[in-house]
């Protein structure tokens, strides 16, 4: 369990032991379908967080950027779930795990898949392609890459379908169709509705309508208020209340036999506007130096060196950023157990050679390459407590 004590001590440089990595097979997103398919007796599915008790209808909503730190210290903007806070992971008052690194793209497809990034191979916002040493972004699948090849394993919603289980995802229509939908989400039936209030009447529903029901829901427009002006904004405050009431809603109109869970893809931090917070990779010629790409995002980078030059890269990086992020090979990413307990082969090439995790508040951004991401203001994907927890707050009918 990740504690925010962790943090008091500052090693210098920061040692990749030291990064606290997800609780990847007890308490992490991947874990959370499989454990709840498993009370439902979907063959192949391990109870993996042990706290939860199984229940004949489950229901994930998933709320996009509400981290367990920010929840926590908002209770006045959202007095239901603050509410609920006691009972998240089973009764614990424990928050989980996202996942490393803490974005939306990994997080969806390691919820969806119950798998964590080392085998389902969504390792970050942008990763390289190996076949074409292209990055690939993941988020919005450009440039376009086969979906099965990129992620070849089944949902636990194809599965659950599969066991006679009633599954379905309410979102937005305008995630139907897209590829992140169909390797992380798929499977049972997709219902797209634009208002959130029609998203949760109509996951109620869906509950009902089997003996046996898995519905996820999802809401995105918290995150989006967290990148643009911070999540101690008056916009981000207004889309706490905002979906606090739908948690409510939903809970209110919950079957019987049915058990709620409130959960998000990762947390945030909000970074200041200044050279020191924000190291531009573009105007660094010390960072440039045998990289021939820049993955990932501000506080989680992929590093893809030139033929060659891993180990000077690794260098270079640790010795100019070592005390502000965890900077590691991607032999030491991998056996620290950043990415879960196993990598597949098909995944091994699409991490850095050089993994950097930011530790202190602080990204970096490439202003050149990545000019939309690094104006943004909040911002995830590392391993601390404000992005890595997201709460799991549960309500039984």
């Amino acid at each position: 369990m990740i504690q925010p004590a962790t943090w008091d001590s500052h090693p210098e440089p920061l040692t990749v032991e030291s990064a606290p990595p997800p609780e990847y097979g007890s308490g992490s997103l991947a874990d959370l379908l499989p454990t709840l398919a498993a009370g439902m007796s979907v063959p192949g599915m391990t109870a993996a967080i042990g706290e939860l008790s199984p229940a004949d209808r489950n229901c994930v909503f998933l709320i996009d950027g509400l981290g367990w730190e920010q929840l926590r210290a908002h209770p006045e903007d959202a007095p239901f779930m603050t509410s609920l806070l006691s009972s998240s992971r089973g009764g614990t008052g424990r928050p989980i795990t996202a996942g490393y690194p803490a974005t939306t793209a990994t997080s969806l497809a390691s919820i969806g898949t119950g798998l964590p990034p080392g085998a389902h191979g969504l390792p970050g916002y942008t990763a390289r392609n190996p076949e074409t040493d292209e990055l690939m972004n993941q988020l919005r699948w450009n440039p376009w890459t086969p979906p099965r090849a990129w992620q070849p394993y089944p949902t636990v919603f194809e599965q659950a379908h599969q066991a006679g289980v009633h599954a379905a995802q309410v979102s937005s229509p305008t995630f139907e169709n897209t590829p992140l939908t169909r390797v992380a989400l798929s499977g049972g039936t997709f219902l797209g509705r634009l208002s959130g209030e029609e998203r949760m009447d109509l996951a109620a529903e869906q509950l009902a309508k089997g003996d046996r029901s898995l519905v996820y829901t999802y809401y995105a427009e918290l995150d989006g208020a967290g990148h643009r002006f911070g999540v101690d904004s008056d916009t981000w405050r207004g889309q706490l209340m905002y979906v606090d009431r739908l948690v409510q809603r939903l809970a209110e109109q919950l079957p019987p036999r049915t058990a709620l869970y409130v959960t998000a893809d990762h947390g945030m931090i909000d970074v200041l506007f200044d050279e020191e917070h924000r190291i531009d990779f573009d105007e660094d010629w010390e960072l440039r130096a045998g990289v021939a790409l820049l993955g990932g995002e501000g506080r989680a980078r992929h590093v893809y060196a030139v033929p060659g030059a891993a180990n000077d890269v690794l260098t270079c990086w640790r010795e100019v950023l070592g005390e502000q992020f965890w900077v590691a090979s991607r032999e030491e990413a991998i056996a620290a157990g950043w990415f879960g307990p196993r990598i597949d082969e098909r995944v091994y090439l699409r991490l850095g050679d050089v993994i950097a995790a930011a530790r202190d508040d602080v990204l970096i951004i490439a202003s050149e390459r990545e000019p939309k991401e690094s104006v943004m203001v909040g911002n995830h994907g590392s391993m601390t407590p404000a992005e890595q927890l997201v709460p799991l707050l549960e309500v039984r009918s």
